[in-house]
């Protein structure tokens, strides 16, 4: 996945609101957001190679999203799989944690981790060398290359999603906004290239209960309509 958009604490009663294209191999095989595992319930797509996911929220009201970190680095063990792990966990503590000990354990190829609860939100940037960074209120946008203004496309995506001063923006009309940001290829949210391009689009909403909604475009969000995957579990 190679953007990600995340509002948090921005909306009341809305702690977390992700927004994110996946790019990879079209002929890399994944499953549709639904119910990944249970104990806890986690709602999620799933990479079918790797068994992982790159995206997804738990009954906690646990968010966890990952996109790749361009590095000269090889790992032995699934990012999506460190998704989904994490995943396992209460909390976003918990689930930050968990990282630092499976860092220590197992070697991963590099990747910019974002995880956020109504408590904490924190940013894991690897390529070798782990930085941390935790976060304040407000959006922040993750690309390959980084966090908001480790990369132009960041912060053009970010000055997109941002409200302008003094705008009053309610969370239906961010969403849509962001939507749209997704489908956008002058800036690169939206990606087509021979054999690789944006493969799916999620909007993951997480509001102070632990309760979440899904919605998912099964394709580039240029030319895929959004679904809602709540109605199909």
């Amino acid at each position: 996945m190679c953007t990600l958009i995340v509002a948090w604490r921005v909306f009341d009663g809305t702690p977390v609101v992700a927004a994110a294209n996946r790019d990879e191999a079209l002929s890399r095989p994944s499953r549709s957001p639904g119910v990944l595992d249970r104990e806890p319930t986690v709602v999620a797509p799933q990479d079918e190679e790797a068994g992982g996911t790159w995206i997804g929220y738990n009954e906690h009201g646990l968010f966890v999203g990952v996109t790749n970190r361009r590095a000269d680095i090889e790992g032995e063990r699934s990012r999506g799989l460190l998704v989904r792990d994490a995943l396992a966990r209460e909390s976003a503590a918990d689930a930050l944690r968990f990282v630092h000990d499976e860092l220590a354990e197992w070697r991963f190829a590099g990747f910019n981790l974002f995880i956020a609860d109504a408590e904490e939100a924190t940013l894991l940037e690897w390529d070798g060398i782990l930085e941390t960074t935790h976060l304040e209120p407000g959006i922040h946008v993750v690309v390959n290359e980084g966090l908001n203004g480790a990369a132009p496309k960041a912060e053009r995506i970010r000055a997109e999603s941002h409200p302008e001063p003094g705008e009053d923006v309610s969370l239906p009309e961010w969403r849509d906004r962001v939507k749209a940001v997704l489908r956008d290829h002058d800036i690169g949210a939206c990606v087509h290239g021979e054999g690789y391009g944006t493969r799916s689009s999620s909007i993951v909403t997480v509001d102070a209960d632990g309760t979440g909604a899904y919605e998912f475009a099964d394709g580039p969000p240029c030319e895929t309509e959004y679904e809602d995957v709540e109605s199909h579990l």
